[in-house]
């Protein structure tokens, strides 16, 4: 009889973004591993992003149990839906560019919802489950964030099922995560974090993160075994398609204000001026939320006709985008805590066989992994002239051939299955 394990999770189909991939690909695996998912998950929520598509790729005949709850962005959204959007999407402006109103609903934010805006599903959601797990002999839970207030359900239920298993799946850190610094926090705060925190690790069986840095910060706090399983890519069933005729460089996901690399917009302007060729093939092509401030960048170094912006897609079009290009952009914030931040669309970026240019922190955990299976190149945000070299090499092996595929090497490692194969294990042991 397989085991069951009750997972509660914030962001599942509908929810298009990229936290939604990761459960939905490992209640997709379990069951192949004797683990029967139970996913519970909220009735009414408020997403920043939606893809009706991936209702479709929910594993049939699992069970999904929901429970109501209530989101200050639906009543944030009455003053302002535009700037409530933005913020619970993460798109912050610069602090000299805040609104008073944003000044305001960052404030509230960062100091009246402590870890988080889906702190009022905590208790609501501990009652519901109490009477779930007694009545379905359920002997593991599994709670992942962000939003982090999942694991205060998580311990809730801890406490009052002590020998229950709990495991916590962390897919960003809690409080050295990036936006923290523009939430506007006090002390006081800030130190109320530091004890949620600390509780969560120290009564949780096991940990789960998604990168080694993260594993390393972590360990400082608790004794408990922490497990590494990064974010991955599946079968997706996407048809062969051509690359495009332009030399297209693309990014796909969020670019935020942090993330703009100006390094690498100089070095394809340069680029641009110093090769007609270059100039009449290039197309630079950005998928998902993008800052104002980086598309002022990008158009301040004369690359604004080279631009194009196409907003949120489907997960499906996102893949087609990735095979499509010539260069896959990955872009991280440039700070010693975004170190052991793991895109989950690296992974995909993989699959694709396309050439990555990632730009991050020195020593980033990113890098560890380009390195490994020979995808592309890292760079810090202050290589110019080493991003100019390797965009160049990338347009002459279009123009020569436009065929620009890489032979990524063990990279199987990061299928779905062989990471559900891993938690099952954990689960079990």
């Amino acid at each position: 009889m397989a085991e069951k394990a009750l997972i509660i999770c914030y962001y599942w189909p509908p929810a298009g973004g990229p936290g939604v991939q990761r459960w939905l690909k490992f209640v997709k695996y379990l069951p192949e591993f004797g683990i029967e998912p139970v996913v519970f998950i909220p009735e009414n929520p408020s997403y920043p992003l939606v893809d009706e598509t991936l209702v479709n790729e929910v594993t049939q005949g699992i069970t999904i149990i929901k429970h109501p709850i209530t989101e200050p962005y639906g009543w944030a959204s009455k003053l302002s839906r535009k700037q409530t959007k933005s913020i619970s999407s993460g798109i912050i402006p610069k602090e000299r560019k805040q609104s008073f109103l944003q000044k305001a609903m960052l404030y509230i934010r960062g100091n009246f919802f402590v870890p988080d805006a889906r702190i009022l599903w905590v208790k609501p959601s501990v009652r519901f489950l109490r009477k779930y797990i007694s009545d379905n002999s359920i002997e593991t839970i599994i709670t992942t964030g962000p939003p982090h207030s999942l694991h205060l359900i998580g311990l809730g239920l801890k406490k009052e099922f002590p020998e229950m298993q709990w495991i916590t799946d962390f897919r960003d850190p809690w409080t050295t995560i990036g936006y923290h610094d523009k939430l506007k926090m006090t002390t006081n705060t800030k130190a109320k974090h530091k004890r949620l925190e600390q509780e969560v690790l120290q009564m949780a069986d096991k940990v789960i993160v998604t990168s080694p840095s993260t594993a390393r910060e972590f360990e400082a706090i608790t004794q408990k075994p922490i497990h590494v399983i990064t974010n991955g890519f599946d079968d997706e069933g996407i048809p062969e398609v051509p690359v495009d005729d332009t030399f297209t460089i693309s990014h796909v996901g969020s670019l935020l204000s942090d993330r703009n690399p100006k390094s690498l917009w100089k070095a394809i302007a340069q680029l641009k001026e110093e090769y007609s060729a270059f100039a009449k093939a290039l197309k630079i092509k950005l998928a998902g939320k993008v800052s104002q401030e980086v598309i002022d960048s990008i158009a301040t170094q004369g690359l604004a006709e080279n631009l194009e912006v196409l907003g949120y897609v489907s997960h499906k079009e996102a893949l087609i985008l990735q095979r499509q290009a010539s260069i896959l952009l990955l872009i991280e914030i440039d700070a010693t805590i975004t170190k052991g931040i793991i895109a989950g669309k690296l992974f995909e970026y993989l699959a694709s066989r396309r050439p990555i240019l990632a730009v991050g922190p020195a020593e980033g955990d990113v890098e560890a992994i380009i390195d490994q299976t020979g995808a592309g190149k890292y760079f810090t945000y202050n290589s110019k002239e080493e991003i100019k070299h390797f965009v160049l090499e990338k347009f002459k092996g279009f123009i020569s051939s436009k065929d620009l595929s890489v032979k990524s090497v063990e990279i199987n490692k990061y299928h779905r299955r062989e990471l559900t194969s891993r938690l099952a294990e954990i689960i079990k042991i």
